[in-house]
């Protein structure tokens, strides 16, 4: 059994925050890289919402998440966080283009509803990283109950804002015998799902080398 990750939701930011415009997302390329359970989509987000939703985060403010595992059963762990509870902007990601994507998708007889309206913001610096772990389901309270992690990089595949290219970061997912069965590497705009819960792989986010990798975090729910 992998490590795992730690209390997501703490720290939950209370103010009230102007969020970038989002357009609907037509024509979206998903790509299935472990059956069902693991897909890619390029072009999720755009640049300009990408680096819009970065611009928000750090006018908000990150605050330093740490672990040094496996103390406590939690996976290593050193980046930057910041969460907030907002349902309009959960139900604004998955209307966008989500829920086209999920259709067809049932876990346990159960059907994709829409996003945990917990939403995280994760920034990784050069030298950060997230050690092996696996997502837990969470019980949103209100009937529903959460089966795949969303992960969509705001940053990677091309230079920043800052004008340096991002260089490590990649998503490791690894099978039963602890080999490699998929790597993403960040790529600025595209959304990363996987199951999570009692069938969720263990994977890691490894060491950031150069530049800053910028994730919007959520989950999809089932009911």
């Amino acid at each position: 059994m992998g490590e795992r990750g730690g209390g997501e939701e703490d720290g939950v930011a209370k103010k009230v925050v102007k969020w970038p415009a989002i357009k609907p997302k037509k024509n979206l390329q998903v790509t299935h890289l472990k059956d069902i359970h693991l897909l890619t989509i390029p072009n999720f987000l755009s640049s300009v919402e990408s680096r819009a939703f970065i611009k928000v985060a750090e006018s908000i403010g990150f605050a330093h998440q740490g672990s040094l595992g496996p103390t406590r059963g939690e996976a290593y762990r050193d980046n930057h966080r910041i969460a907030v509870d907002d349902p309009v902007l959960a139900s604004t990601i998955w209307e966008s283009g989500l829920k086209k994507v999920f259709a067809d998708i049932e876990i346990r007889g159960k059907v994709a509803v829409g996003l945990n309206p917990n939403i995280r913001f994760y920034r990784y610096n050069v030298g950060q990283r997230f050690g092996r772990h696996i997502d837990e389901s969470v019980d949103l309270g209100d009937g529903s109950q959460t089966y795949y992690t969303l992960l969509i990089y705001l940053s990677g595949g091309s230079k920043g804002e800052s004008g340096e290219s991002l260089v490590g970061g990649e998503t490791v997912f690894y099978g039963s015998r602890r080999g490699v069965v998929a790597e993403v590497a960040p790529v600025e705009g595209m959304a990363l799902l996987h199951i999570h819960g009692d069938k969720c792989m263990l994977h890691e986010a490894r060491n950031v080398s150069k530049g800053v990798k910028y994730i919007f975090r959520s989950d999809v729910a089932f009911a």
